[in-house]
C-alpha cells in the first residue's frame, strides 16, 4: 500500500496489476459534499486501455466500485473507498521472465528489496495500472474544487520531438483548459494531435515507444492557498505528481527556463485589473512562496518513453547470474502519455483539495 499524508487529506492506493482488485481509500473529503459517480466513472474512461489504436489492448471496463465513504450520492465524512477488479490480465506472459529484469522497470530494485516475494506480474504495485484508483480519488476532488469555480485541465504538450500549442500563461480561461480533455486525442492543436498519432505509429510499427510532455494547468483559484516549506502547493504537487509511473521530471510556469533569466525579466509585475491584483506576466506559474496567487496555474510533467518494448534489450538473468537478452511479450502502450492526461488531471485536484485555504 502506498501512502499519501498530507494536510487535510490521507490517501492510499493498493493493489497489484495483475492482482484481483486494485483501489483506493481517501479520508479527508467533507460530510454531505455531493458526488456524481457517472462523472468519475467518464473520467477513468480518460485512461482506461483499449479504448484506442495506440494504447495496450488490455481490456478493462475499469468501473469503480464504492464500498465505503458514499451514501445516498453524499460523502458520509468516513474514508471514501473503492475498488477496481483486475478483469483481463494474462500473467502467463511474465513466466519467463521471474528472474530477469527488465530494463527501465523497477523489477531489479524490487527484487534487490523484496526478493522474490514481490508480485511484478505486469509490474505489480510499480504499474501504471495503478493510477486508476488515483484517478478515482481525484475525479472527487474535481468536484469539490468545481463547486467552488475552481477547473482544472490538461494536454498533450509534446509527444517526441512533436510540440502541441501551449496554454496561455496569463489569460486562460476554463474553456480553453478544459476544451482538449474532451477531445478522443488530448491536444490544443488537432493538427499537432495527428502528428503525435504518426511518430506513436511509427514507434509501434518498428517495436519501440516515445515519450512526451504534459502541460495542466487550473484556473478560479485564489490567492493564498497553500503555505511555506512543506506546506507549499509545489510539495504537495511534486509528491503527488512524481508518485505517477514514468514521471522524470515536473516544473511550474517558466520552471527550468526560470535559470537562464535576470530577476528582472522573471519578476512578474503586480496590476490592478478590475478591481482584483493580477500579474502582467506569469512566469512563476500561479504560484509564489508555496502560495496561489490568483494566476493560472501551469506546470508540466515529463514522461520517460513506455520501458516495455519488443525489441532485444540486454540485461541479467538473477537466477543463472549470467548476462542475457530479453524482449518482452505482452500487451503494452507505445506511449503511455495521452492516457496520463488525466491522471496529472487528478494529482493537481487532489494537491488543491489538501492545500485548500477553507
Amino acid at each position: 500500500m502506498s501512502l499519501y499524508q498530507g494536510k487535510r487529506l490521507s490517501l492510499s492506493v493498493f493493489g497489484q496489476s495483475h492482482g484481483e482488485a486494485i483501489g483506493v481509500s481517501a479520508d479527508g473529503f467533507p460530510a454531505g459534499m455531493p458526488v456524481d459517480v457517472e462523472a468519475v466513472k467518464a473520467f477513468l474512461r480518460r485512461r482506461a486501455p483499449a479504448r484506442n489504436a495506440y494504447s495496450t489492448t488490455r481490456r478493462e471496463p475499469d468501473e469503480p466500485i464504492f464500498v465505503s465513504g458514499l451514501y445516498n450520492g453524499r460523502t458520509t465524512g468516513d474514508a471514501l473507498c473503492a475498488i477496481i477488479g483486475n478483469h483481463d490480465a494474462r500473467s502467463g506472459d511474465y513466466d519467463a521472465m521471474r528472474s530477469i529484469p527488465r530494463p527501465g522497470h523497477a523489477d531489479f530494485g524490487a527484487r534487490m528489496r523484496w526478493g522474490g516475494a514481490a508480485d511484478l506480474r505486469g509490474g505489480g504495485a510499480f504499474s501504471g495500472r495503478l493510477t486508476a484508483p488515483l484517478c478515482i480519488a481525484g475525479a472527487v476532488a474535481l468536484q469539490w474544487l468545481a463547486a467552488r469555480g475552481i477547473t482544472v485541465g490538461a494536454h498533450l504538450a509534446s509527444v517526441g520531438d512533436v510540440r502541441d500549442e501551449a496554454f496561455d500563461p496569463v489569460s486562460l480561461t476554463a474553456e480553453a483548459l478544459s476544451a482538449p480533455g474532451r477531445k478522443a486525442f488530448p491536444t490544443i492543436s488537432d493538427e499537432a494531435g495527428q502528428n503525435m498519432l504518426s511518430l506513436i505509429a511509427d514507434a509501434r510499427a518498428s517495436r519501440d515507444s516515445v515519450g512526451g510532455v504534459i502541460e495542466a494547468g487550473a484556473v478560479g483559484l485564489p490567492a493564498g492557498w497553500g503555505g511555506s516549506l512543506f506546506d507549499g502547493v509545489e510539495a504537495a504537487l511534486a509528491r503527488l505528481i512524481f508518485s505517477v509511473p514514468a514521471v522524470k521530471g515536473m516544473e511550474i510556469g517558466e520552471g527550468f527556463g526560470a535559470a537562464r533569466l535576470r530577476g528582472s525579466e522573471n519578476n512578474d509585475p503586480f496590476r490592478y485589473e478590475e478591481g482584483v491584483v493580477r500579474t502582467e506576466t506569469n512566469h512563476h506559474g500561479g504560484l509564489l512562496g508555496g502560495m496561489t496567487s490568483g494566476m493560472p496555474l501551469l506546470l508540466r510533467a515529463a514522461f520517460k518513453p513506455t520501458p516495455s518494448i519488443s525489441r532485444p534489450q540486454r540485461t541479467v538473468d538473477l537466477a543463472a547470474h549470467t548476462d542475457t537478452v530479453i524482449e518482452i511479450p505482452g500487451r503494452h502502450d507505445a506511449c503511455i502519455v495521452p492516457r496520463a492526461v488525466p491522471v496529472i488531471e487528478a494529482c493537481v485536484a487532489l494537491a488543491l483539495f489538501d492545500c485548500a485555504a477553507d
